[in-house]
């Protein structure tokens, strides 16, 4: 038996239902996002709402001024002007997941079966990922990570030979032992520990080639170290760090392929960094981590957007590294606007184009400087 929702709930899963009435798509995922969002904020006013609502239910950009409007009128009562303000036309159809439960595969009228082309247009999907012949790879590159991953120092110390503090209660056992004589000090050092990882993993259309082989190397990772967050994106944010704590791949790939709603559908991965760093506890992942992006850059949407996520994501991450397929080129130079604009604010932007030379990559970076 489906429990009645609260009454102060209904006034919030109400908007994305109106949303979708005037043509502005709204996921039961995102729904959900919503509701979790206001009850993080605990709002104190109508502006903190339509902060939550803009960061989960993702509006389109050209979507934004009628998404506003309708915000108003939900939720202010104000009025809605005549449809037909905006010029958005989506790609192709955009198709729902209606909240009954069921795996019913939903997609979009095109799909991207290259590969090779982005697009800013949603497709929700479901996916069986492969299992691909990446293991003796994968098995060397977990045992070698913990050792390999950049290192902070720690708040606790340990015994050392050489040390600035002074391990005083060691020393005082040692003087008692010869008559009160103090004959040597023993030393302490605060000791290291491995920085945090923050996996961030396109799975768009334009990275159908990859995504299996990069799921695959998500769970290596998840395994081989403790502080790993990974979440994937495409046009919506999903975090399947839990999914892949499963101890067999097989049955982590399985479950994470069925958290990921948008496989091989568009782009947009501003709006979904944007969307990251608006839950207060998913962007506190990124705080003095290794943050490594798997992406072809290929953005559809805003750049600007992507650019503030960027700027922000880098105050507070350790390093950014975006390993990128198109990078197995020599001659590869950035190519879309937004990729150029945050090629600044990124510690390398590297080939990402097998799994042995993301492993490579991931493990040489505790040898190189942050940016």
């Amino acid at each position: 038996m489906i429990a009645p929702l609260p009454a102060a709930a209904r006034l919030f899963v109400a908007f994305p239902a109106l949303l979708r009435e005037h043509g502005i798509a709204a996921a039961p995922e995102q729904t959900t996002s919503f509701l979790m969002a206001v009850e993080l904020l605990g709002p104190r006013s109508v502006a903190d709402i339509h902060r939550a609502a803009t960061a989960t239910l993702a509006p389109h950009p050209e979507q934004r001024e009628r998404f506003d409007a309708l915000f108003d009128l939900h939720f202010l009562g104000g009025a809605l002007a005549e449809p037909g303000d905006d010029d958005f036309a989506p790609d192709e159809d955009i198709s729902i997941q209606e909240d009954s439960g069921s795996r019913e595969v939903l997609i979009g009228e095109e799909v991207n079966e290259t590969g090779q082309a982005a697009t800013g247009a949603e497709a929700l999907s479901i996916r069986q990922l492969k299992t691909l012949d990446d293991s003796e790879t994968l098995r060397r590159f977990g045992r070698a990570l913990p050792a390999a991953l950049p290192r902070r120092r720690g708040y606790r110390h340990r015994t050392a030979r050489r040390g600035p503090m002074v391990d005083l209660a060691r020393s005082l056992k040692d003087a008692i032992r010869h008559d009160g004589e103090v004959m040597s000090l023993k030393r302490l050092r605060r000791v290291t520990r491995p920085r945090p990882i923050l996996l961030l993993i396109d799975v768009s259309g334009s990275m159908k080639q990859r995504s299996d082989a990069n799921l695959a190397l998500a769970h290596t990772i998840v395994h081989a170290t403790r502080q790993v967050e990974v979440f994937t994106f495409g046009t919506r944010l999903t975090r399947v760090t839990r999914a892949l704590r499963r101890k067999r791949r097989e049955q982590a790939l399985a479950e994470a392929s069925g958290l990921v709603a948008d496989w091989d559908g568009g782009t947009r991965i501003g709006d979904a960094l944007q969307a990251f760093l608006a839950v207060p506890r998913f962007a506190a992942y990124a705080r003095g981590a290794v943050v490594v992006v798997l992406s072809d850059g290929l953005e559809r949407g805003d750049p600007s957007a992507l650019v503030t996520a960027v700027a922000r994501l880098a105050q507070r991450a350790h390093r950014i590294d975006w390993l990128t397929p198109l990078a197995a080129d020599p001659g590869y130079r950035p190519e879309t606007e937004a990729l150029r604009l945050i090629a600044p604010r990124l510690a390398s932007l590297s080939d990402g184009a097998s799994t042995a030379r993301i492993c490579r990559r991931i493990l040489s970076l505790g040898g190189t400087q942050a940016a």
